[in-house]
């Protein structure tokens, strides 16, 4: 891998890990459409650590409360009917299926899912899901009306993102407009969501990003460094953003993007100006 490669693709996972339309499928197509090669799942996952530092800051008050309201809820019934007790444990289950099927279908996720074919159809098909959710969703529920069931159907379909494609942010989003909740809410719980579950990944991918495989670029220890932080920087200027824009704006605009670029990558293929 080579410093521009580094900073291009870090760039890429910065502007694009929020936003309903797939880090891990814009990296997968920009690494080899520009590069002629795959970033890898490995530096997908240890440079989202980047960005799920920025979720941290950019939230650092509101997960400091949650992390001291759940510790004093074990011990204090009173405290274990507040809604930010229960917002705990809701990030806490939602956390635990992408953990388990990451573990499970690690090599499939490293390999035969990162075909382009994939991507291309998940971009497409999970955009459909996204634009049908924003139009049948109720959107009636705020923060203080999540429920244990909420958490966890939010944390299945955060778990589809282990596929190229489907974006952790769009199937958390998808899933939470079709429950019924607004879109600041769906949108706020998607972030809190990714932190347990990104950490880890990212952190047990870190021993295998260094290491020779057929499945991606090399990056060196400074470049990791770099990139992880340029993702960071630019993944907190993307969170300001989108938490102002769903305020205002529907999702459709990331529905007609995820549309079009599926399509755009099915006759890149088609047509062999890239390789799946």
């Amino acid at each position: 891998m080579t410093w521009l490669q580094a900073v291009v693709l870090a760039v890429v996972q910065g502007l694009t890990e929020f936003l309903p339309i797939s880090s891990s499928g814009h990296l997968r197509i920009v690494s080899e459409l520009f590069f002629g090669d795959d970033a890898g799942a490995s530096f997908t996952a240890v440079t989202q650590i980047g960005t799920e530092l920025a979720v941290v800051v950019y939230f650092a008050r509101d997960i400091a409360r949650l992390v001291a309201v759940w510790f004093r809820g074990l011990v204090d019934a009173e405290v274990r009917r507040s809604q930010d007790y229960r917002l705990a444990w809701y990030v806490i289950v939602g956390s635990v299926p992408i953990g388990v099927l990451g573990l499970l279908f690690q090599d499939q996720i490293r390999s035969t899912l990162r075909s382009l074919w994939v991507t291309g159809a998940m971009l497409v098909v999970f955009g459909v899901l996204l634009g049908l959710a924003e139009r049948f969703g109720r959107q009636v529920r705020d923060q203080q009306r999540l429920t244990l069931r909420d958490g966890a159907l939010m944390g299945l379909a955060q778990s589809l993102a282990l596929v190229p494609g489907v974006s952790r942010s769009g199937g958390t989003i998808t899933a939470g407009l079709a429950l019924g909740l607004d879109r600041p809410t769906a949108v706020r719980f998607s972030f809190l969501l990714a932190i347990p579950a990104v950490f880890a990944a990212g952190l047990s991918e870190v021993p295998h990003v260094f290491e020779p495989s057929p499945y991606g670029l090399q990056p060196s220890v400074a470049q990791m460094v770099v990139a992880t932080v340029v993702a960071g920087a630019v993944g907190y200027a993307v969170i300001a953003w989108l938490l102002r824009f769903v305020q205002r704006h529907s999702v459709y605009l990331f529905v007609w993007y995820r549309i079009a670029l599926g399509l755009l990558v099915f006759a890149l293929l088609g047509t062999g100006v890239m390789q799946p």
